[in-house]
């Protein structure tokens, strides 16, 4: 993807933004993975996280094969020895086979992108490697729900939300089989309690709030988008 950014911009903005909250986020993810997204991955899967970070999702997800790929040159150090990096432009041809890959996972990602002619290769690529019946499961900031908000982060480029991202990949032959305007709080990509609630605490919280739907109408910010490939 062509953007102002380089890797040493992506390194330094993903330090100054959660290199103090590492352990809180793991705690997150390993709630959200175990009360939710676990459902959605088969423990033999072969699994790719999209723009994968710290590995705070592929690192705790049960799979046969795990990818992930980022451009941050830090992803690497952070990721379990079983995950393989793909540190290259998610927009250009992916070192994968077709029909390689069972469920391509991405939080928070996509709009970082710079525009949505990146955005269509990406899940050109995306839809490359997954196997007839696979699924892509995308999460990401509502532009409709956090209209000003959006913008404060200075790495932000493409608004979107559940409907665009879902019209965007049946363009493509994708057919959505889930989707949310309002799944998680937007400040969960941000921001943590201070002090930070014991994990046990983080883990029944989140587990209360995955299951009681009204609270995503009111405090969801983020969409949930799954497309299965036909």
């Amino acid at each position: 993807m062509t953007t102002n950014t380089t890797p040493d911009d992506l390194s330094a903005i993903y330090a100054r933004r959660f290199d103090s909250m590492r352990e809180y986020r793991n705690q997150v993810w390993r709630a959200l993975i175990r009360h939710f997204f676990q459902r959605h991955v088969p423990a033999d899967a072969a699994v790719l996280d999209l723009g994968c970070g710290y590995g705070e999702f592929i690192n705790n997800i049960t799979a046969r094969e795990k990818f992930g790929m980022d451009l941050n040159p830090d992803s690497k150090r952070h990721l379990n020895p079983g995950v393989k990096l793909l540190a290259q432009d998610c927009s250009t041809r992916w070192p994968l086979a077709d029909g390689s890959l069972d469920i391509i996972f991405t939080s928070n990602f996509f709009e970082h992108l710079p525009d949505k002619t990146a955005l269509q290769r990406t899940l050109a690529e995306a839809r490359r490697c997954l196997k007839s019946g696979g699924r892509l499961i995308a999460m990401g900031p509502n532009i409709r729900c956090v209209p000003g908000a959006y913008w404060d982060f200075w790495d932000h480029y493409l608004p979107l939300t559940e409907l665009s991202l879902a019209e965007g990949l049946q363009s493509l032959g994708f057919e959505i089989v889930f989707q949310k305007a309002r799944f998680l709080p937007y400040t969960m990509s941000r921001k943590k309690p201070t002090p930070p609630p014991p994990p046990r605490i983080t883990n029944l919280l989140i587990k209360l709030y995955l299951r009681i739907h009204p609270a995503w109408r009111i405090f969801g910010k983020q969409f949930l988008v799954i497309a299965g490939k036909r």
